[in-house]
């Protein structure tokens, strides 16, 4: 038995409506928190410190949009084990024994920062691994796990949009409330949403979140310092009637980062994803078709 299936079966799922809404997909690509027993082996870092990488509970936090009408999907396995949100050869080879494929992207700015789609590092720049991994062990994940992921997304998206005539994909994600060491500037937004500055979905997807998002009094920013990642880049083409957009929801909205314990707020933030999914979902089909945004 494949050992990956011993820990992560399935590595992810789609939750599905009796009936579908409208044509809104909802994602957590980074929610995951099922880690493999070789990966724990394998690492430095104690659990706790690996789960500063998880967007905690947002899958749980966009669950109730699947009563709705709207699918929900959601890895089980963790960013830091392997990352869907990244091109599916982004490696680090001073990470790895052995020789990548030459056709990887080796030298991309998220694979100099350690987060490449097999992470080399978690929150502060810690160290994942105290020696380096095989390079068969990265394919290995990329083969079980990215590679099936991303098939299934874009079956639920493609199936979605053929009956609608026109998808949306709201890619779900979380941020640290500040930014702990780092140098880093962390927003002080409560959300960021990222729409590849305006590339990977027509305008009035980013205005109906940004505007319904603001009316629930929160404080929200657009693509900085968020732009969106992989999905919302690759599945975002409002020219064919795709549309994509990413989501970074501030954690001290709704849990207790250093417990990882949900807060008093999260069934409030979750109505309001829900409501967001019906707004979503009432914008004019035609303004979303493949035609209309082809003309703009």
């Amino acid at each position: 038995m494949n050992p990956l299936q011993d820990d992560l079966d399935p590595p992810f799922d789609i939750v599905e409506p009796a009936e579908l809404s409208g044509p809104v997909v909802f994602n957590s690509p980074h929610s995951g928190r099922v880690y493999p027993r070789a990966f724990l082996i394998s690492s430095r870092l104690d659990l706790t410190t690996l789960r500063r990488s998880e967007d905690s509970f947002v899958d749980e936090l966009a669950a109730g949009v699947v009563a709705r009408g709207y699918p929900l999907m959601r890895a089980h396995f963790p960013r830091c084990y392997i990352d869907v949100n990244r091109e599916p050869y982004e490696l680090d080879p001073r990470m790895f024994d052995g020789r990548l494929p030459s056709f990887a992207n080796t030298r991309s700015m998220r694979v100099a920062g350690g987060l490449g789609t097999v992470a080399r590092v978690v929150g502060d720049a810690q160290e994942i691994y105290d020696q380096r991994i095989s390079v068969d062990d990265a394919l290995r994940r990329i083969e079980n796990l990215y590679k099936p992921y991303h098939r299934g997304l874009r079956k639920l998206f493609t199936r979605v949009h053929r009956e609608f005539g026109a998808a949306m994909l709201v890619d779900c994600h979380s941020m640290p409330s500040s930014a702990g060491n780092s140098r880093e500037e962390r927003p002080r937004a409560d959300v960021v949403l990222g729409d590849r500055y305006g590339t990977s979905c027509v305008p009035a997807v980013s205005e109906v979140v940004e505007t319904t998002l603001r009316g629930f009094g929160y404080v929200v920013n657009r693509n900085k310092p968020y732009a969106g990642g992989f999905i919302t880049e690759h599945y975002g083409n409002p020219a064919a009637g795709l549309h994509a957009i990413q989501l970074e929801i501030n954690r001290a909205l709704y849990m207790d980062e250093r417990r990882f314990e949900r807060s008093a707020d999260f069934e409030r933030v979750a109505t309001h994803l829900e409501i967001l999914a019906d707004r979503l979902a009432a914008i004019p089909i035609e303004e979303l078709r493949p035609y209309r945004a082809a003309a703009e």
